[in-house]
């Protein structure tokens, strides 16, 4: 499903914001951008998402800048400076001349280094900020899944419309191949014994009688409606009901004798491919 998400995070390190954006997609496609120094959270980043979705294209994307002014502070390493003074002055004294230039002091190696970012600290506050976005990116989702499940419902009820409209049908197109049939008996002057002409009469019945499929059609109608319902991702399932509700919609269609059943499993593939359709967007 299509959604959006972001965060914006301040620390005395600087800025960082997160941005979540997806788009319909059958299976999961996870698309992460970090800068240089966070690539080891790329693996955790795309834990943490399959943990909460199964299907979309995402993409994570991860905005960070370093507060310049924390940047360049110096640390000043006092031991090493206490020793170096020490020495010098010792040497000054045994030599009787010369000065302490403390600048030459201070740029000794490891007397001043800039002062490093604790990135454990800054990595923690990163990915409780990660959490915040994909709670409000799961809560778009969810919006948008609402939509769609009152978009399939609708179809539903006009799947279950037509089913009842071809079962009203049977009885009617049930006599009228019966009648269809001793009438090209009769034209063709052919005389059948009463039980043999009852075994063909049942024996074409059971060629167009779809009653069975009408029934596993309102069976999968039902179960359908109760997957919608349930509090979990129930993409998947419903991929396979569609898959059902079809294959019995096609087993229909070849049985019809009759124009109106024929308009009617029509009518019932296309409402099944709209569903199939939206479902494939859904978690």
């Amino acid at each position: 499903m299509t959604a959006y998400a972001s965060c914006n995070i301040k620390g005395v390190w600087g800025n960082a914001a997160w941005e979540l954006r997806s788009v319909n997609q059958r299976y999961l496609e996870t698309y992460i951008r970090l800068p240089e120094e966070f690539r080891s959270l790329e693996t955790v980043i795309r834990a943490r998402i399959r943990k909460r979705m199964t299907r979309g294209k995402i993409e994570c994307n991860l905005r960070f800048d370093l507060d310049s002014s924390e940047q360049s502070a110096m640390i000043l390493n006092k031991n090493i400076a206490k020793k170096l003074v020490e020495a010098a002055s010792w040497v000054k004294i045994q030599s009787k001349e010369g000065e302490i230039n403390l600048i030459d002091v201070l740029r000794w190696p490891g007397v001043m280094c800039a002062a490093e970012q604790d990135l454990d600290t800054i990595n923690g506050e990163l990915m409780k900020a990660l959490d915040s976005a994909l709670d409000d990116f799961i809560i778009a989702r969810e919006r948008e899944g609402v939509e769609l499940k009152a978009l399939i419902e609708e179809r539903l009820h006009a799947v279950s419309d037509e089913v009842l409209k071809v079962r009203a049908q049977m009885p009617n197109i049930l006599q009228w191949q019966r009648e269809r049939l001793i009438s090209k008996l009769e034209e063709a002057q052919v005389q059948l014994e009463d039980t043999r002409l009852e075994q063909e009469l049942v024996l074409t019945a059971q060629r167009i009688d779809v009653a069975e499929e009408l029934d596993r059609l309102e069976a999968h109608l039902k179960e359908t409606f109760n997957i919608l319902n349930k509090k979990e991702a129930v993409g998947r399932r419903l991929d396979f009901m569609m898959q059902e509700l079809h294959r019995e919609s096609n087993t229909l269609a070849s049985k019809s004798i009759n124009s109106d059943v024929t308009l009617s499993a029509i009518e019932l593939k296309v409402l099944i491919e709209q569903m199939r359709e939206q479902i494939q967007n859904i978690e």
